[in-house]
């Protein structure tokens, strides 16, 4: 590593989890500790040849590699032969991208992952400035350019927080420099744009970790010519955030993701059906129109009935909110599925009674009937209910339906007991509207969780530009009121207005009258209306109840195990 300051702890740490640093300091590397890394480096370049592997990396990016550490003005403080000017700062890198290519001598690819920016740091590379120079000083070096920039949260941002492309600002100046061929990143998910950035020499390939997450043959797709089959990816980060939460990684758009070895889902493979049949499902949220669309490519008839005048449920009604216009996607996917097939049909506007349900005659019957979000204070942290009195209290649901506050120029509170994005969603669309904002949560950190999908610090920032208050270590209390949690003083609710994020409510009336209906084929419940949580889980949900409806899990056990065998 870089020598730190001296006197100051080292500017950089090992990231288990978003701004979540270990509590430990690290020595800065000697001559021995260089060459000894050098030498690391040459024995895996070795390993991985041996290994089959065609192109192997040199990484020096997303501030948590070393190479990163030293080329980067902002950490590097040295004043020996690798500290100091540019020239010496990109030494290490220069050494042991040298090494890498005399190891492999030719019979290997050998790219380098590069970030060109480190946005926000002060005395940090810029793509205009040492970035640049970087990228001069090496330009032949490398089989393959990868570039990016710096850091995880800056490179891997949502799509609340950035537009499709939004590295290529950064990026764009590498191509003219290098005869190499250029890869770049920057959530790139539509193949149209994609194939746009190729044909007209911008880029030579695409990187897509996270669109390949939603759609694993998405290549295959664009050159096939099947664009209307993609998943595309919502930029949602729920696969950065089970990621970074250390379980394994799920995708909104992409339930078999993590289940291919432990479940045998494939992604385009269709679930085995043991004869076909017909299936009613009851609402067209996201649980719904996966259930159904996984029953469709089974070769089942499927009929969805949704009361509401259009599909999507919760995915229809959050897309409508700041930031979440990609959240339509995992609707469009599934409805286009529906619509285009002769085995499906899909009734909007249709309230379906438990009576009804017994006279339609399908042999299953799925009920994705979704939840509500509660009003009366019953959140993550507390468990009962709270007395409001006379304040106006409205949860997202009234504000995705079109409520507006009493007066808009109000004084509003918005109360986080869910500490996902919906509170600070909800906030930034009433500071919008014009209302005073208040955004209060009885945690010591706001949106706490999505310090996980990498967007707490820019959901502050945001908050912050449009004026709302931020306010943790607060409860609220009966009265209604405030209670510090660190002091112990009570304040006043001074608000008209409450807007309570807590948690939701099943909407499971339907199912449970069915339970008591005779006449009626299997009964099966999906998604919110059978655990409220965020939308991959219910697509997940939806994903599994069909397969359960075609008899997957019917031989004992549902999931496949590792077998430890003793030599």
């Amino acid at each position: 590593m870089a020598e730190p300051v001296p006197g100051t702890s080292p500017p950089v740490c090992l990231l288990l989890a978003p701004a979540r640093c270990l509590p430990i300091q690290v020595k800065a590397m000697d001559k021995a500790d260089i060459r000894k890394f050098r030498e690391a480096h040459m024995a895996a370049v070795k390993r991985a040849a041996l290994a089959g592997y065609d192109i192997i990396y040199v990484y020096a990016s997303h501030d948590i590699s070393i190479l990163n550490h030293f080329l980067s003005a902002s950490i590097n403080r040295r004043n020996d032969e690798y500290g100091g000017s540019f020239d010496n700062r990109l030494r290490l890198l220069r050494e042991v991208l040298q090494d890498t290519l005399e190891t492999v001598g030719g019979s290997r690819a050998v790219a380098i992952r590069f970030s060109v920016a480190e946005p926000g740091r002060s005395r940090g590379l810029t793509h205009d400035g040492e970035g640049r120079d970087v990228v001069e000083a090496l330009a032949e070096l490398p089989d393959l350019w990868d570039v990016n920039i710096s850091g995880w949260s800056s490179d891997s941002a949502s799509a609340r927080f950035s537009d499709e492309g939004f590295q290529l600002a950064y990026t764009d100046f590498v191509k003219p420099l290098t005869s190499k061929p250029v890869v770049g990143v920057g959530r790139f998910t539509s193949p149209e744009f994609m194939a746009s950035l190729v044909r007209n020499g911008r880029l030579d390939l695409i990187g897509a970790a996270r669109p390949s997450i939603a759609d694993p043959f998405l290549p295959n797709k664009i050159r096939d010519g099947r664009i209307e089959e993609l998943r595309e990816c919502i930029g949602c980060n729920i696969c950065v955030g089970m990621d970074s939460y250390g379980v394994p990684v799920r995708c909104t758009q992409n339930p078999t993701i993590s289940e291919e070895w432990r479940s045998g889902w494939h992604p385009e493979a269709p679930a085995q059906s043991r004869g076909r049949k017909s299936h009613l499902v009851i609402g067209s949220g996201p649980a719904g129109l996966e259930c159904a669309t996984t029953l469709l490519r089974a070769d089942q008839k499927v009929t969805v009935a949704e009361s509401l005048n259009r599909a999507g449920g919760r995915a229809s009604r959050e897309s409508g909110l700041a930031g979440l216009a990609t959240w339509a996607r995992i609707r469009d996917h599934r409805t286009q599925q529906l619509l285009r097939s002769t085995d499906a049909e899909l009734y909007l506007s249709s309230c379906m009674t438990a009576e009804d349900i017994v006279d339609f005659g399908a042999d299953s019957v799925t009920i994705a009937t979704g939840s509500v979000w509660r009003r009366d204070g019953v959140g993550s942290t507390n468990f009962d209910p709270i007395n409001f009195g006379s304040k106006q209290v409205l949860t997202p649901d009234d504000i995705m339906d079109g409520s507006i506050l009493a007066d808009d120029q109000s004084r509003c509170i918005v109360y986080d007991d869910d500490h996902f994005y919906m509170a600070s969603v909800v906030a930034e669309h009433l500071a919008r509207s014009g209302s005073r904002v208040v955004l209060a949560t009885p945690l010591p950190e706001i949106a706490t969780w999505t310090g996980h999908t990498l967007e707490q610090t820019k959901i502050i920032e945001r908050l912050s530009v449009l004026g709302v208050q931020l306010k943790p270590n607060l409860r609220i209390v009966d009265g209604p009121g405030f209670l510090c949690n660190l002091s112990g003083r009570k304040e006043a609710l001074d608000a008209e207005c409450v807007v309570f994020v807590g948690a939701r409510r099943p909407v499971d009336g339907l199912h449970r009258q069915l339970l008591n209906k005779d006449g009626i084929g299997e009964i099966h419940i999906a998604g919110d209306c059978l655990a409220p949580g965020n939308i991959q889980a219910a697509v997940l949900s939806g994903h599994r109840t069909a397969r359960s409806i075609l008899g997957e899990f019917g031989k004992g056990s549902e999931f496949r195990r590792e077998q430890m065998r003793c030599c």
